[in-house]
């Protein structure tokens, strides 16, 4: 597992652990980690699904609410992406989606999970900042993911002002199309001040991305 540490302006140190094993998301439960990457590659039958789908070009922007009753019933996912029901893959995309809800419930004791699944043809969140939620989990299924900055590499107070955003790419970090990433934001109990830094990729004309967000509800 890849662990990495700088150590912000406040002198707190800051890290993110990355791994190959669904384990390394456990990592978020830490004091002082704000991200934590599952480095995984996509099961072919699912990445062919995800990018067959954006081949269609159609519109997908999908939000459910769910109530998880405990660790052992499966979370209902039924409509999610019920248009695309008839391409190949899309039980397998289904499965994986509803194995992410169960995973994070049980990881932070989630009761209510928020999902929205999205196909995006443009960045919906241009500028880099942080969220205002105790975690979030964000995986792109297709295209391109998320990007994101190690602590020190902009000045926390000018998030959301263009010119303040570093010009380096050196500094932009990404995670991979399939890896699967917690977010911690600024509502996580002690974190406050320290919510990763991020932003969605810019799209070139005719890119397109499938991505998943989790939210902790309650």
């Amino acid at each position: 597992m890849l662990t990495l540490t700088p150590v912000g302006l406040s002198g707190r140190t800051i890290r993110q652990q990355q791994g190959a094993t669904p384990t390394s998301l456990s990592g978020i439960l830490d004091d002082g980690v704000n991200l934590a990457v599952w480095n995984r590659q996509l099961p072919l039958h699912i990445a062919d699904f995800a990018t067959l789908l954006l081949s269609l070009n159609e519109p997908l922007a999908q939000s459910l609410s769910l109530e998880m009753v405990d660790d052992e019933t499966e979370p209902n996912l039924h409509g999610l992406a019920s248009d695309f029901s008839d391409l190949e893959g899309y039980e397998g995309f289904i499965a994986d989606v509803s194995w992410l809800v169960s995973a994070f419930a049980c990881l932070l004791g989630a009761r209510r999970i928020g999902v929205r699944l999205r196909v995006l043809d443009k960045a919906m969140c241009p500028r880099f900042h942080v969220d205002h939620v105790p975690v979030r989990l964000i995986t792109t299924y297709a295209g391109l993911g998320s990007e994101w900055l190690r602590e020190g590499a902009m000045d926390r107070r000018q998030l959301g002002q263009a010119a303040a955003e570093p010009q380096d790419d050196r500094l932009i970090q990404k995670i991979g199309s399939g890896e699967v990433a917690l977010l911690k934001g600024e509502k996580w109990h002690g974190n406050e001040g320290f919510g990763l830094i991020h932003r969605s990729p810019h799209l070139d004309p005719g890119e397109r991305r499938l991505i998943l967000t989790l939210d902790w509800l309650s």
